[in-house]
């Protein structure tokens, strides 16, 4: 009577789970079992807590190539980038890293306010100018420079029409044909020399970054074969960084003087004591050889010295005289307009354009006339016998030889199995 007196004190609700459990416990205690212990167990998946961090969206890169005439102020300016910034940077990075050039691709992220957050400038596919900007608002400067790989290419190819056309048939890429015009350029003119038949091969450099092509390096050996010559050019480098192309037994390629200031021009008058004038309708002695090519063609100097006259002279209408040392004199006439700074007293190096074809003076057409004297005497460009430039030094010609032999045995190899139909 006690406890029945007492559970009147307790909720209904209680009473009631009080009961409930109670009866769970009497079934489970009537429930059969196996001889042996059987355990259940229940699993019970629990959602998932992530401790990671969330991700942030990627920036919105914007892009831009240089313009000529363009400046960090006027590309900022053109972008609705913050002037403010210009100055900023300015006075932050190095000159050089915000000299801009035509062509050059840069690259950036803004806020939402137009404040650079980071930029980059492309000196190359392999290097690039990086300003980044701070949370205080100001920047910082780094270099960025990855390496690439420098996978050898062998190709070789049959004259039929052109260097450029069949090389370029042969998949040897332009780039690596005009490397090839400039190492060959002292002992074939293209213009005159090239015969049906003759053949080249080469080994060059194809630059990858990361397993993708971004580019070509430079040929590391070549052979050609020119109307019963054969001219082999091999790159080397010595200790102290300096490279040039020599022949396998160590004498330079290159000579004092390029044998053609105009590249695949077509020769209209050669070197001619006897020539009757064109205009003048006269006898008159024809001391250089004429290079027909169109109006604007640049013309190069064929070789290192000091202009010693620019200017309009007589029939000749505009024209340059350069002084090479002390007994070679070129000279370049007819043309349309100068190079840029070129002018009297201004010292010029090989391959450097001095100037544009052109008809100035008394000219049917548009040409180059071109003369070349030695010791104060005309004499025939096409046939003079220039002069050649130093060859590898005695203290590396053993490194040298070491070189030659390596790569010479190397392109011997590549031919032979081009040969076979193996490569």
């Amino acid at each position: 009577m006690a406890l029945a007196g007492q559970i009147q004190y307790f909720p209904v609700k209680h009473l009631i789970g009080a009961g409930i459990l109670f009866l769970l416990l009497v079934f489970a205690s009537l429930w059969p079992v196996d001889s042996g212990t059987r355990q259940q167990s229940y699993v019970i998946e629990l959602p998932e807590i992530s401790d990671s961090v969330p991700q942030l969206p990627e920036p919105q890169w914007e892009e831009a190539t240089v313009q000529s005439g363009d400046s960090l102020s006027t590309l900022f300016s053109r972008e609705n980038l913050s002037a403010v910034d210009v100055i900023n940077i300015a006075a932050s990075v190095p000159r050089e890293a915000i000299t801009l050039k035509p062509g050059q691709n840069i690259r950036w992220t803004r806020t939402a306010d137009n404040h650079i957050v980071r930029m980059e400038l492309e000196i190359s596919p392999l290097a690039h100018h990086i300003i980044t900007r701070a949370d205080d608002g100001t920047f910082s400067y780094e270099l960025s420079e990855q390496v690439a790989d420098y996978v050898p290419r062998f190709a070789s190819a049959t004259i039929d029409s052109s260097l450029l056309y069949d090389g370029g048939q042969a998949g040897i890429p332009t780039q690596i044909l005009y490397q090839l015009i400039a190492i060959y350029s002292w002992d074939i003119d293209f213009a005159l020399d090239l015969r049906k038949g003759d053949t080249f091969s080469l080994i060059y450099e194809e630059v990858q970054l990361e397993g993708e092509k971004i580019g070509y390096g430079n040929i590391l050996i070549a052979r050609f074969n020119n109307n019963g010559r054969e001219l082999t050019a091999l790159r080397y480098e010595d200790p102290d960084g300096n490279d040039g192309y020599y022949t396998p037994g160590g004498s330079s390629m290159r000579k004092a003087f390029l044998r053609n200031p105009i590249d695949f021009a077509r020769i209209s008058s050669r070197f001619n004591l006897n020539r009757k004038h064109p205009v003048l309708n006269t006898i008159r002695a024809h001391r250089g050889t004429d290079y027909a090519a169109p109006t604007g063609t640049p013309i190069k100097t064929t070789g290192d010295g000091k202009v010693i006259f620019a200017g309009r002279q007589n029939g000749f209408g505009n024209v340059v005289i350069i002084q090479h040392g002390s007994r070679y004199q070129s000279k370049y006439a007819h043309m349309s307009r100068f190079g840029s700074g070129i002018r009297t007293g201004k010292y010029v190096k090989q391959g450097q354009v001095i100037g544009y074809v052109g008809m100035t003076g008394l000219a049917t057409g548009p040409h180059l006339h071109f003369e070349f004297l030695v010791d104060g005497v005309h004499r025939d460009s096409l046939r003079v016998d220039l002069p050649k430039a130093e060859s590898v030094n005695s203290k590396n010609k053993a490194d040298f030889n070491i070189v030659s032999a390596r790569l010479t045995s190397w392109l011997d190899n590549f031919e032979a199995l081009n040969t076979a139909g193996l490569q």
